[in-house]
């Protein structure tokens, strides 16, 4: 059943969205004080699962596309989200009955919510990636079939277009293009579908597990207790059913560039008790692969998350800074993101890591519990 998000349900589900924003997806706060914004003028969202809709119900997903270090220098303020949506409308010549995110990590869980409150669509729990990656096709929507285009593209000074590509690759570079010249970012409504199609092809739930997630890390601050437990336990019976932590340290180096509209470089953490014990973590926006004494610890599509390691706030690439003290957390995918088209799609090769795809769960010798 949906149910109305309050603003408190808006923190949590913001937190839990940058800890599933594996260091990417741009920092949920901004997205968040626009949403919020949107509540406090009475403005409501309502969340609910994709089998409330009828199956040839419209859905829209939306989203921003860009660097996220763009958005620490110039807020976005959410006015092209609608320009998008309109201009897909116009197009398709139909009026959509939903939106959703296409991934649920980072400021990309914020833009559907700030749409359905700008709009009054309702929101569908559910996206195409379980946590956030850097690239349009890297979906489980183009995984399974679904064709990313047409899309529109709109900016906050008014900007619009549509973008028809031959195929969610080159539908990717495009868009990319056009963000650069939109200024590093812009807002995008992608993968029109219907509803029986989302029902196929996305990860379900993933809004209200982020707002788990964030309840659990609130809550655990509130007790004093440990937030990675606190993760581990919100994670045990759903689809994503692992959750570790792989190492505890201090950053020592950030190499960290902004080129052809991603945040690309690494981060060396040495460990508490040696300085000589590191782990380096590459990332494209969101986190790619850790490798602990050059042996790989955790790789994408694996969640490879950076969290404040007292408080387990999480910590985005564009926020890395030297000195700080940080837990590097591993969380296992969905089954869906680990077969061989998915892998194919967004596994490490994707990338271009030669290191092979071997889940987390067999890196660190843990069990794997099964899903409620």
């Amino acid at each position: 059943m949906g149910y109305e998000l309050t603003v408190e349900g808006l923190r949590d589900l913001a937190e839990g969205a940058a800890v599933l924003g594996t260091g990417g997806g741009g920092d949920p706060y901004i997205g968040r004080l626009l949403v919020e914004q949107q509540l406090h003028a009475g403005r409501g969202i309502r969340v609910i699962g994709v089998d409330e809709l009828p199956d040839d119900a419209l859905v829209l997903p939306s989203a921003m596309m860009g660097a996220p270090t763009v958005f620490v220098e110039k807020a976005p303020s959410g006015a092209g989200n609608v320009i998008a949506l309109r201009a897909l409308e116009r197009h398709l010549g139909r009026t959509a009955a939903a939106t959703m995110p296409i991934e649920c990590g980072g400021i990309n869980s914020m833009m559907p919510l700030l749409l359905g409150a700008q709009t009054g669509l309702p929101v569908v729990d559910a996206d195409g990636m379980g946590r956030a990656f850097p690239e349009l096709q890297m979906e489980t929507f183009a995984v399974y079939g679904v064709p990313g285009s047409p899309m529109s593209i709109a900016s906050d000074h008014g900007d619009s277009g549509i973008i028809d590509a031959v195929d969610n690759r080159r539908m990717e570079r495009l868009a990319r293009a056009m963000t650069v010249e939109m200024g590093g970012a812009a807002y995008i409504c992608d993968y029109p579908m219907d509803a029986a199609t989302v029902r196929r092809t996305a990860i379900p739930g993933t809004l209200s597990l982020a707002m788990k997630l964030g309840a659990a890390l609130r809550v655990a601050r509130a007790e004093h207790a440990d937030p990675f437990e606190r993760l581990s336990e919100a994670l045990a019976g759903t689809i994503y059913t692992h959750g570790i932590v792989l190492f505890t340290g201090k950053v020592v180096d950030v190499d960290r560039r902004t080129t052809g509209g991603f945040a690309r470089g690494t981060v060396t953490l040495a460990a508490n008790d040696d300085p000589a014990d590191e782990m380096v973590i590459t990332f494209q926006n969101e986190h790619l692969i850790a490798r602990r004494g050059g042996r790989v610890a955790a790789i994408v599509p694996d969640l490879i998350c950076t969290l404040n390691s007292e408080t387990g706030r999480p910590v985005t690439t564009e926020a890395l800074a030297y000195g700080q003290r940080l837990a590097v957390y591993a969380i296992s995918t969905p089954g869906l993101m680990r077969t061989p088209e998915a892998l194919a799609c967004f596994g490490p090769e994707a990338f271009g890591l030669s290191e092979p795809y071997v889940p987390v769960e067999q890196l660190t010798g843990e069990p794997s519990p099964s899903p409620a």
